[in-house]
């Protein structure tokens, strides 16, 4: 560690693997692409609405951890909730875990349509 990092931090924002999307962003990236789409609001939330092509994995459920380790690290993943909190620290976890390339929907999916 540099004695700049060790003064000042190092959370220059390319170090990290997040990246927060404009809907519109969101919406062409993931458009016609096999990608990592994830929605992790609750079940019921899920069911009355979603992105196509999304699965769903609980930020509150106790088998978090588990659904996220099934997936590629080095493939992007898109995460987004209902107004972009639970997304967020999603991102921070799987950042955490090892994942590369992180999309965040900018205000959840409240923002989405």
């Amino acid at each position: 560690m540099s004695i700049f990092s060790f003064l000042f931090g190092n959370n220059s924002v390319q170090d990290k693997p997040i990246k927060v999307l404009s809907p519109e962003e969101f919406k062409a990236q993931i458009q016609d692409k096999d990608v990592q789409l994830i929605d992790v609001r609750t079940p019921a939330e899920f069911e009355a609405g979603h992105i196509e092509g999304a699965k769903n994995i609980d930020f509150f459920s106790g088998k978090f951890n588990v659904e996220f380790d099934k997936l590629d690290k080095e493939k992007p993943v898109y995460i987004y909730c209902k107004s972009g909190n639970r997304s967020r620290q999603t991102a921070n976890k799987l950042a955490e875990r090892g994942f590369k390339d992180i999309y965040d929907l900018e205000g959840g999916i409240l923002n989405y349509k």
